[in-house]
């Protein structure tokens, strides 16, 4: 591989005694001219490769109209007999906001902000909304680019007419943004970053706190409300009961799962109801005047607290839903009833129970799917977000009364349907016994002779669960006879608290050991070979992706790591790095230093190995993951590897994923295919 040439610019540290070298630091800064330029080169270098690949262009073309008749509704709000909800429909870049009068009529859908229109570029994309109460106005975070770095808008619902007030730095990866309205839409609290000057430059997306708006004032007049207290990586989530009486705030720190929480009486007092060590996690404002929670405490799986919203003594609390088989992911209160996501190691099951805690008559569900979004409506009757591997995203309406889920019209079939196609769950034996649930999807019919493409995914992090998601562009890869399987990994919390902490911190190399276990066991029981097999991760799943090949480089035939962190020693000192030491651990502990300098992947890189075919994808925006992972992996790779197998670095003007353009997407998806298909010679 005639790589383009790579200066080596040693720099050594010190930990613990230990020399530590890294010869491609200067390619952090992103600033620098000779980077820019590198980064270029590596792009050329990338387009010729991928792009001899005699069928990209049907490849592009089929994903296109995989993509073109398929129409996605999403973070649905109702407010007074109205339903508001993000739209995904190709050929428009972007999602936009919409109002209907019912999920049963799509007649009645109105635009209320598009910002392919606002900007005819596609570059600029909604990170959040939220109608105020009255449903007479919205408040719309916009980001450029797939930055994620947020300014909120206000427009009115019915004109469409956007209001003069501009906040500015109310959205950033990692901790997000959020926005609570009082009652009569005069108003809304908002989160909001440091502005220039109140903080040093290194706190600039940090130290997130609360402030309030008054519509058609200054924003220099808004009045700070809480959030001094807060650690400097806070993440904060701002809810309001339907009165608007109450408003809680519920503040996370960092990545690492420890969350807060506090409510703001009608007085406007303040009363911190969680500490983050008392392991209270999601919460929700009841309309029946009392605030629920989801705890972790002496119930590693979960159960649910209910404490009156005039007195929240956490001590005081009634345990409504004991701890239960299944790990409580998410719930929702109404009326009279309180519904509660459950997983069984990935699937959800959608239960029910009264506010004494009996448990009533399940929600119906198609089995191995997941519950994405539910949605309270009136009384006791909900909407809900459901989809499987083979079943594209349909919403629910289910009344309890009639103990039915009818098909709302907020669905449009894809282009091809995947009836011919399978679910089978089987689990891996990892390192040290545990038991890893493996969801493989495959054709029906297929034969076990080690003969299929196989494409194996994981994340393992932060708690987050791999639970049954559909993706239209498998259908390319389901055409070649191929499989994909996806690994629910320690880390996530699919089985709850002690599934998550049994592979963070310290018991992070569990993850990559049950990943590896996945893939052995995949080849053992001849669904595929070392030849055909193929493995795919982002972000955390990055890592994982990383971590695998560097450790198990004979295992697999070629690897796509979408925004990962490679080098976890200095993943701490990125621009948002610290948001991850809750999860990750620090350097500055001797005890994580070791177990992060074991796994980091840049660190295990072996001169003279033959690693597999490696694509490397990141975005310059990405403030998230800090590009220069991506580009100091690959040129050590691209030095280091003995193989005459291609290590590619794909660099594109996005960021993380959210708030890319359809065509940027398209174009992504398009390599990623090409790559692997390339491999393994497909046509």
């Amino acid at each position: 591989m005639n790589y383009p040439p790579t200066s080596k610019k040693p720099v050594k540290d010190e930990y613990y005694g230990l020399q530590v070298q890294d010869d491609y630091r200067w390619l952090e800064d992103s600033d620098d001219p000779a980077v820019k330029e590198w980064t270029n080169k590596q792009n050329v270098y990338t387009r010729s490769v991928l792009d001899r690949y005699p069928n990209r262009q049907a490849l592009f073309d089929r994903l296109k109209y995989l993509y073109s008749d398929t129409t996605i509704y999403y973070a649905i709000h109702y407010i007074e007999g109205q339903l508001f909800a993000l739209k995904w429909q190709p050929p428009r870049q972007q999602s936009f906001l919409v109002r209907l009068s019912s999920p049963y009529d799509v007649e009645s859908e109105k635009i209320v902000f598009d910002p392919n229109e606002y900007d005819p570029s596609g570059n600029t994309a909604i990170d959040f909304y939220k109608p105020s109460l009255d449903g007479r106005l919205v408040a719309i975070s916009l980001s450029e680019g797939g930055s994620e770095d947020g300014s909120l808008h206000l427009f009115e619902i019915d004109s469409g007419v956007q209001l003069p007030d501009l906040i500015a730095r109310v959205n950033y990866p990692t901790a997000g943004g959020s926005v609570a309205w009082n009652a009569d839409g005069s108003g809304f609290y908002y989160t909001r970053y440091p502005r220039p000057g109140e903080r040093p430059a290194e706190d600039t997306y940090f130290y997130q706190q609360v402030y309030f708006h008054q519509i058609g004032e200054p924003v220099e007049n808004d009045t700070y409300v809480i959030g001094e207290e807060f650690p400097r990586i806070a993440e904060i989530e701002l809810y309001t009961t339907k009165n608007a009486r109450y408003l809680l705030a519920l503040v996370r720190n960092g990545d690492g799962g420890e969350i807060a929480h506090y409510v703001r009486n009608p007085d406007g007092d303040w009363r911190q109801v969680t500490e983050f060590k008392d392991e209270a996690q999601e919460a929700a404002l009841g309309p029946d005047g009392y605030l629920y929670l989801l705890s972790r405490r002496d119930a590693p799986r979960g159960k649910i607290l209910r404490l009156p919203l005039a007195d929240p003594e956490l001590l005081k609390a009634e345990t409504i839903v004991s701890q239960r088989s299944g790990a409580i992911e998410s719930f929702l209160p109404t009326q009279d009833l309180l519904y509660v996501v459950e997983l069984d190691g990935g699937p959800s099951k959608l239960c029910v129970f009264d506010h004494q805690g009996i448990e009533l008559p399940q929600v119906p569900v198609e089995p191995i799917s997941s519950i994405w979004q539910i949605v309270r409506l009136e009384g006791n009757e909900i909407l809900f977000r459901s989809m499987s591997f083979v079943t594209p995203t349909t919403w629910y309406h289910y009344d309890p009364q009639k103990q039915e889920a009818k098909h709302t019209a907020l669905f449009t079939p894809p282009p091809e349907d995947f009836s011919d196609c399978e679910v089978v769950r089987e689990f891996a034996t990892s390192k040290d016994g545990t038991r890893v649930p493996l969801n493989i999807i495959r054709l029906k019919g297929t034969k076990l002779d080690g003969s299929n493409p196989l494409l194996l995914t994981g994340y393992g992090g932060y708690g987050i669960n791999m639970t049954p998601y559909f993706n239209i562009r498998r259908r390319i890869w389901f055409d070649k006879g191929g499989i994909i399987a996806v690994a629910n990994l320690r880390g996530g919390g699919e089985y709850g608290e002690e599934w998550h902490k049994d592979g963070n911190l310290t018991n992070k190399q569990n993850v990559f050991d049950d990943f590896i276990a996945c893939a052995r066991h995949l080849i053992e029981r001849g669904y595929t070979s070392k030849e055909k097999l193929c493995i795919e991760g982002g972000s955390n799943g990055g890592l994982l992706m990383g971590a695998a090949f560097t450790q198990h480089p004979d295992l697999f035939h070629a690897v796509v790591a979408r925004v990962g962190i490679y080098d976890m020693l200095r993943v701490e000192l990125d621009p948002n790095g610290e948001f991850n030491v809750t999860e990750f651990g620090t350097v500055k502990n001797p005890q994580h230093f070791e177990v992060l300098y074991d796994y980091s992947p840049y660190h295990r890189v072996e001169h003279g190995t033959a690693y597999p075919a490696v694509l490397l994808t990141t975005g310059e925006h990405d403030g998230r993951v800090n590009p220069s992972h991506s580009r100091k992996m690959a040129a050590l790779l691209q030095e280091a590897s003995s193989s005459e197998q291609p290590i590619l670095l794909r660099v594109s003007m996005v960021g993380h994923g959210i708030g890319t353009s359809l065509d940027e997407t398209l174009a992504e998806e398009t390599d990623v295919y090409a790559f692997l298909f390339d491999q393994l010679g497909l046509d």
